[in-house]
């Protein structure tokens, strides 16, 4: 187990993950659904970065004409 500093960001991290699959674990949701939302998840921020990027590059490409 990862000991960090009670109360810092890091331990606030681990706890909030810890908390969010022992959830998960005490309602004996599959393995792939566990994963599966692990996915979505990622592929939402994912999405998220990838439209602020064309954001930012169009924004660049009018400021430069």
């Amino acid at each position: 187990m990862t000991h960090y500093k009670p109360y810092s960001p890091e331990w606030h991290r681990y706890r909030n993950l810890r908390d969010s699959i022992e959830s998960y674990l005490n309602e004996y949701v599959d393995s792939d659904v566990i994963c599966g939302d692990i996915l979505d998840i990622l592929e939402d921020r994912r999405t998220d970065a990838e439209n602020e990027i064309g954001r930012m590059t169009s924004m660049i490409d009018h400021l430069s004409k």
